[in-house]
């Protein structure tokens, strides 16, 4: 397997680990990892299975390394996976919380992966449940029905399975991983839907969010939890949240009542780049009480 080089060079600063982050869940993250200096991402491209290594060697190069018969695919896509796209950079702070994060991480970016299933997947095992058992389901699945990384990928890092692949779990996988009735239909639903759920990415927002609202199952919060991922939407909140709204207006208020309501009115200002905003706050606030946490469900014994 022959592996592509590719030497990436910024206008802006990059901070490639930390912009890729949002993608993982936790250090044994099947598709995400940062291990040292370098951060691994896996992936199911239109043209197969990609491996893909960054290792950040300044501001503003980034040194790549692909393998898989996906390289050429991401190869051709790499700047939007970093996320450099036009705006970030330039945010004018409305509130001296995000002034302050801006400063501290001047490479923030929102990724875009142009694989709209992948990012929905893991948005649909998330709905309604702790994220510590989306993350177990999550990766109880990939690592039953994906397959090895190519290259040298850390050990424990699988290709996501492919729409087919989603469509042939049978109902008794699903509930060994811990995913209820209503959750596995709403995959299998969307995998059966993925040529049209994948033109999403090159659609006007408006247009592609209509058209994921419009799967059974999928509503304003799982399209935006895909939106930031898959096409890069720096302006993507995700309403109706357990902790959000209430997090965003302390985080800029100190107020411990908000709600979503309270949150986008706060956000305003910073259209197109509410995402970016939200995310510089969770990486420098931290709430001292989240309030009630949300009821654990472990639907294996159901």
């Amino acid at each position: 397997m022959t592996p592509v080089p590719i030497q990436l060079r910024t206008r802006d600063p990059i901070d490639v680990a930390l912009t890729l982050r949002v993608m993982g869940r936790g250090p044994q993250d099947p598709v995400l990892r940062v291990l040292g200096r370098r951060t691994w991402y896996v992936a199911r491209t239109p043209e197969g299975p990609v491996t893909c290594s960054f290792e950040q060697r300044d501001a503003r190069v980034v040194e790549a390394i692909l393998w898989g018969a996906g390289a050429q695919w991401q190869a051709d896509r790499l700047a939007d996976l970093v996320g450099d796209t036009e705006g970030c950079a330039d945010l004018s702070p409305a509130h001296e919380q995000v002034r302050v994060a801006h400063h501290r991480y001047p490479g923030l970016r929102i990724p875009r992966t142009g694989l709209v299933l992948q990012a929905l997947i893991p948005a649909i095992l998330e709905q309604r449940v702790v994220g510590a058992d989306a993350s177990a389901s999550r990766r109880r699945l990939l690592r039953k029905w994906g397959e090895p990384a190519p290259g040298p990928a850390p050990e424990g890092m699988v290709v996501p399975p492919s729409a087919e692949q989603w469509c042939a779990v049978p109902s008794w996988e699903w509930h060994r991983a811990g995913v209820d009735p209503q959750r596995s239909r709403t995959i299998v639903q969307a995998a059966g839907r993925a040529t049209r759920i994948e033109e999403t990415v090159s659609m006007a927002r408006p247009t592609a969010y209509a058209r994921l609202q419009a799967l059974p199952g999928v509503g304003p919060w799982t399209a935006a939890e895909t939106a930031k991922i898959a096409w890069g939407d720096t302006d993507a909140v995700s309403v109706g949240d357990y902790h959000l709204g209430r997090f965003v207006v302390w985080a800029l208020t100190g107020d411990r009542t908000g709600d979503d309501a309270r949150m986008l009115e706060l956000l305003e200002p910073y259209r197109p780049h509410r995402q970016v905003v939200i995310r510089l706050l969770e990486l420098t606030v931290q709430m001292p009480r989240r309030g009630p946490r949300a009821p654990r469900v472990d639907h294996r014994g159901h």
